[in-house]
């Protein structure tokens, strides 16, 4: 244990050379007595005659109270944790087409976001070492969670997540040119290529909206090196899609043609170094996971830390209760010789 004893303000030690000369102050007879209670008492005549041990309990205790202001701490080795993983975005659909409820689920319709969260939920918990951010993308595009390692903050964030939250429209090639850009960090980069940063795009229709087309989205994540992982949600032909009233209650079904683009999305996959999954694919999570663990990791660096005990009380304690038998044992001498 005292291999691991170390002292946060070891400065206090310095009061330690105050004590052998409050003691010869104290023996003076002409000093006033200010500073501890009863201490002219213990150094009067008829009191050291009596017993010198008010002064030595009064000289440990405040020793003691000098070692418990110095902090003494046990402290554990010195430790760096370092941990291997990826920088991954989830680049997310929120076009009113994924309400279409194209899947089922226990028996009962969901909509491709609910058939698609069980692969974002995967990406989020089995990943605990993954610094992971979420872009959402509709008509527009915007950052919903930038890379981060809390991924109970990440699970809240997606508790927000629902269709229409963003205008309508499918901006595929914003949504993934703006994940590309959460991705941006020269530290890692080498060659002008990132290294171990994915993109997961996770989609249902073709591109109709946004500045930036998916090919061109591609060609920088291409020349960035930046894999992308597309998911494709929703079957083929005409699938049913919810119609809801003027205060959002579900009033029944109308058939669509579904507008998903699996050729556009093989090709941003091809292009990038990626796979494309279809989310109604059983083994879809299973996949997607054994593909990205081919991958290259990369290595984070956590903060250095030590761990303390704050062991202060132990010299505090009987610090205080040194001073407190030492006024004790001279209080009696003290009343004895102001009533003569």
């Amino acid at each position: 244990m005292l291999s691991h004893l170390a002292f946060h303000d070891p400065a206090w030690f310095l009061a330690l050379l105050a004590l052998p000369a409050l003691i010869w102050l104290r023996g003076r007879r002409r000093v006033t007595v200010l500073l501890i209670p009863f201490a002219a008492a213990w150094h009067r005549p008829s009191l050291r005659a009596a017993s010198r041990w008010p002064i030595l309990l009064a000289t440990a205790g405040l020793a003691l109270l000098i070692a418990a202001l110095a902090r003494p701490q046990r402290v554990e080795d010195k430790r760096e944790v370092r941990s291997e993983g990826y920088d991954i975005v989830l680049a997310i659909d929120l076009s009113t087409s994924m309400r279409a409820e194209d899947f089922e689920r226990d028996g009962e319709r969901i909509n491709r976001l609910q058939a698609i969260k069980p692969v974002i939920q995967a990406f989020i918990e089995r990943r605990p070492t993954d610094r992971i951010g979420i872009v959402l993308f509709a008509g527009r595009s915007y950052t919903m969670a930038p890379l981060t390692f809390d991924h109970q903050w990440l699970g809240r964030q997606l508790e927000r997540m629902r269709i229409g939250m963003i205008e309508d429209g499918t901006a595929i090639g914003d949504g993934l040119g703006v994940s590309l850009t959460r991705l941006e960090q020269a530290k890692r980069d080498t060659a002008g290529r990132r290294i171990g940063a994915f993109v997961v795009l996770m989609t249902d229709g073709a591109n109709n909206r946004g500045a930036l087309s998916p090919e061109q989205a591609a060609e920088i994540a291409k020349t960035r090196g930046i894999p992308v992982y597309t998911i494709g949600s929703g079957r083929e032909g005409y699938v049913p899609v919810p119609v809801y009233d003027e205060n959002n209650r579900k009033m029944g079904y109308t058939r669509r043609l579904s507008d998903l683009d699996e050729g556009a999305l093989r090709q941003i996959a091809n292009m990038t170094g990626g796979k494309y999954f279809r989310a109604a694919d059983t083994g879809t999570i299973e996949s997607a996971f054994h593909a990205i663990d081919q991958a290259q990791k990369i290595e984070f660096q956590a903060k250095s830390y030590l761990v303390a005990t704050e062991l202060f009380w132990w010299s505090a304690a009987p610090g205080l209760a040194a001073l407190l038998l030492a006024g004790a044992l001279a209080r009696p001498v003290w009343q004895r010789e102001a009533v003569a």
